[in-house]
């Protein structure tokens, strides 16, 4: 059985919408990886047993997405020493401010890595990003993804030139 390389954990199935993401970036890249429902709050043993274990089973990284108050990322992270990714989701109420400054604001000395709310997908890609430090075949896919998004928007940039904007507009509107 192959370990899971990354653990993406979420403080409730609510936010699966938003973390499925991390996963869909992970499997671009073929990485291995976990996704868990577990509350920091609800559930704070579970919590611990499940970021012990992960790193016993040869977890690399952690993603943890929470709302609101969205301590997940810190706690997860003052139980390890690997990399945590945390990802703030939007609130009803702040519209995730309150997330972002509840992830981004850790104490010194427990750090977690913050990408914007809502931005799984970016949290993705930066685990692929930490792993691809001792993986030499993660960082020519990672130049190859690079190069893709570059030839896209140029490839926009040419059909703008071409169409020009009102033409542009309606046909990527199709």
């Amino acid at each position: 059985m192959e370990k899971n390389r990354v653990i993406i954990v979420m403080g409730s199935d609510s936010d699966l919408p938003v973390m499925k993401e991390c996963a869909h970036a992970l499997e671009e890249f073929n990485i291995s990886y976990s996704i868990n429902v577990c509350s920091a709050h609800r559930q704070p043993q579970k919590t611990a047993s499940l970021t012990q274990e992960a790193e016993k089973n040869g977890a690399e990284v952690f993603i943890a997405g929470a709302g609101g108050a969205a301590h997940l990322p810190g706690v997860i992270a003052s139980y390890t020493t690997l990399p945590v990714i945390g990802v703030p989701v939007r609130t009803s109420f702040y519209g995730g401010a309150d997330s972002l400054y509840s992830i981004v604001q850790m104490p010194r000395g427990i750090p977690v890595a913050t990408v914007a709310v809502n931005g799984a997908y970016n949290a993705g890609l930066l685990a692929v990003q930490l792993l691809s430090l001792a993986d030499d075949s993660l960082k020519g896919k990672l130049k190859e993804y690079r190069e893709k998004l570059s030839q896209g928007v140029e490839k926009k940039n040419e059909l703008l030139q071409e169409k020009g904007i009102d033409e542009y507009l309606k046909e990527k509107e199709k």
